[in-house]
């Protein structure tokens, strides 16, 4: 089915007439905010605005990201009311399973063995060490566990123990997530049998801008990868990084290239790069200028409309993000973040920090 933009509109305008009724009605009799209430959710069918497609166009997700920043805001918290409780967020952790050395160039990453950041390679972490990381995790309010390690792809020795922390963790109660590289049908069926719930692999950009980021795998191998991980029948994490020096055409482009999948991805994590001293966005030629946080809430706002039934997380480059413009994302259909003080080798806020903020918006984590 194609998209209606005026249809979309309509409702849109239906919706915010509704809503403003049960506000001025409010105002002169409590008693009949209930009925209005009522008769704003029968204005338009539920699916109307929020049924997930996947024919974007750029010009269509260029055209949301053109609209004036409120009508922007005002429809990407439609569709997220339309799918999601907005005052609840996923809690995930992540912990780097095992660090550096990897022989990919990411211009982005200090774990590559490319760059000159301080991070030394270490071996993979032991099955006792990461369950307890785990432990702590879930005692801590999360309901996600997520490992990482720095490999182009795993050797299949590595992809057991591997499989041995996902049954580990999932004898804990936890939902399993791991991002290891590229991987073969085998390997991700062989993750499947052990019950892992979701695999990540971003696209990180456009396909246009992917060479500037990245030499030593294709666009093409992330898609060959992602499809072997849903064949096998997990769950795809994937989404992308911004402020990399990529202009808008670029953001508009991997929003689309995401909402086109055949699938959308369960889990859409957007990132705020991260400049590490050492990598190429960091220092020298391709230094990366810094993302205007409205810019960076508008990536959250299209990829919640385009994808209305996907979990949109907030990851890298929380720790320097205003109060403010975290409120924003989480108006805008963020509705996930990573806990604790690290993700992989870059800081994160504090848990407390983070309880905190969701406590002054009123917000809890997702059950």
């Amino acid at each position: 089915m194609g998209f209606d933009l005026a249809a979309g509109l309509r409702y849109a305008g239906l919706r915010y007439k509704a809503a403003a009724e049960v506000w001025r009605m409010s105002m002169t009799q409590e008693s009949t905010l209930e009925s209005a209430l009522e008769s704003a959710s029968e204005t338009a069918p539920h699916a109307a605005l929020a049924a997930p497609r996947h024919d974007w166009t750029r010009a269509q997700v260029g055209a949301l990201f053109a609209l004036p920043f409120s009508e922007l805001m005002f429809r990407a918290a439609l569709v997220h009311r339309e799918n999601f409780d907005p005052a609840e967020v996923q809690i995930s952790t992540l912990l780097s399973i095992k660090t550096g050395g990897c022989p990919e160039d990411c211009a982005y990453c200090p774990q590559s063995v490319s760059y000159d950041t301080g991070v030394k390679a270490e071996k993979l972490m032991s099955l006792d060490a990461v369950l307890a990381e785990a432990r702590a995790a879930k005692a801590a309010g999360a309901q996600r566990f997520c490992m990482g390690a720095a490999w182009r792809s795993p050797k299949d020795r590595d992809l057991d123990s591997v499989c041995a922390m996902v049954e580990g963790v999932k004898a804990l109660g936890m939902e399993t997530c791991v991002t290891l590289g590229m991987l073969t049908g085998a390997q991700a069926r062989r993750l499947k049998s052990v019950g892992l719930d979701y695999y990540n692999h971003n696209l990180d950009t456009s396909p246009e801008y992917y060479g500037e980021i990245i030499t030593t795998r294709t666009y093409q191998d992330r898609l060959d990868t992602l499809g072997a991980v849903r064949d096998a029948g997990i769950h795809v994490c994937c989404g992308g990084i911004v402020g990399m020096g990529e202009g808008l055409t670029d953001r508009v482009g991997m929003i689309a290239a995401l909402a086109s999948l055949p699938v959308h991805p369960e889990s859409v994590p957007i990132n705020m790069l991260v400049r590490v001293e050492g990598t190429p966005l960091a220092t020298g030629a391709k230094k990366a200028a810094a993302l205007d946080p409205l810019d960076f809430v508008r990536t959250i706002a299209v990829a919640r409309i385009c994808m209305p039934a996907s979990v949109v997380r907030l990851s890298a480059g929380r720790e320097d993000m205003s109060e403010e413009c975290q409120a924003l994302c989480f108006l805008a259909g963020a509705n996930s973040i990573f806990y604790g003080p690290k993700l992989l080798t870059t800081p994160n806020p504090e848990r407390d920090r983070d309880m905190r903020l969701l406590d002054k918006l009123g917000m809890r984590p997702m059950e």
